[in-house]
């Protein structure tokens, strides 16, 4: 069954472009920027080019153009004009409308050359918390208001795994072990959103610090063995949608009781179900914290 979205709502249209539908309505109406399909039950909708075409407008509009000039402009020079005033201002939101629309195309090509682009510039950290970070925030809710499908979600995701994954190995490959700490990192029982955590472990080796990065969905028992290897270690997990808000505490307790109990071990956690947990009662050698930006300072 093919599930490729390649046509969408008005809604889908303000939640990808963060453009309201009202906003869009009078665009179309007063100056014609759109020209959407209908059903056959008169039900409009727009196409991928609507689409690109609306990403680049609220751009220009962004940037001081007013909506009357750009719907003047032929629709071939906008593209151009957004490429013009995006290398000269270096926009953030350029470049993650480019990153959205080579999901929304599958288009690897253009992930790549955003991604080349921006790295003549900056570097893979600000990359990550200044285009990625707010990219997957907005798949993260798209993808929940059913505007995007989980293949658009799995294409961007696997081409940031890769970039992740490649800028780790330029670091691996230099090991210096600065201390006797180790890190280990994981992610809990059917917990698969790893980005975060591969993100962590790129910044724990290129500080020089030995790291073992056991990913997705691993057992509690199965890090009891690592205690008999390492003396001074490091746990970090990602709590996004597991362990469900009703098993944070008991998951959180059997950790303790099977791990931190039995060796001189700590146990960092992030993620959007510690909002479910009054992290102040937590034992000592378990910290919490809200972004990665924050748990990297503490590196």
């Amino acid at each position: 069954m093919n599930n490729i979205k390649t046509t969408f709502s008005i809604k889908d249209l303000e939640n990808l472009s963060g453009i309201k539908a009202h906003t869009i309505r009078i665009w179309e109406k007063r100056y014609n920027l759109l020209e959407p399909e209908r059903t056959e039950t008169n039900i409009r909708y727009y196409n991928l080019a609507s689409l690109q075409k609306l990403l680049n407008v609220s751009f220009l509009n962004n940037n001081g153009y007013k909506i009357s000039k750009i719907a003047k402009l032929k629709r071939e020079s906008i593209p151009l004009l957004v490429k013009e005033i995006s290398e000269k201002s270096d926009s953030k939101e350029n470049s993650i409308n480019a990153f959205k629309l080579s999901m929304l195309n599958f288009d690897q090509a253009l992930f790549y050359n955003t991604y080349e682009s921006l790295a003549k510039e900056k570097s893979f950290k600000d990359i990550f918390y200044n285009i990625f970070i707010p990219l997957l925030s907005e798949i993260g809710m798209l993808w929940q208001t059913d505007s995007i499908t989980p293949a658009h979600e799995h294409f961007i995701t696997t081409l940031i795994r890769q970039k992740i994954l490649v800028s780790t190995e330029l670091y691996q490959s230099k090991k210096t072990n600065i201390s006797n700490k180790t890190f280990v990192l994981y992610l809990p029982d059917n917990e698969v959103h790893e980005l975060g955590l591969m993100y962590i472990n790129y910044e724990i080796i290129s500080k020089g610090y030995h790291s073992i990065f056991l990913g997705q969905s691993v057992p509690i028992d199965s890090l009891i063995d690592i205690l008999t290897y390492y003396d001074d270690i490091t746990f970090i997990s990602y709590f996004t949608v597991k362990p469900e808000k009703d098993e944070l505490l008991n998951y959180i307790n059997e950790f303790n009781e099977k791990i931190l109990l039995k060796g001189n071990s700590d146990f960092w956690l992030l993620g959007k179900q510690l909002e479910y947990i009054n992290t102040g009662k937590l034992p000592n050698n378990i910290t919490t914290y809200k972004t990665i930006e924050s748990l990297v300072k503490k590196l």
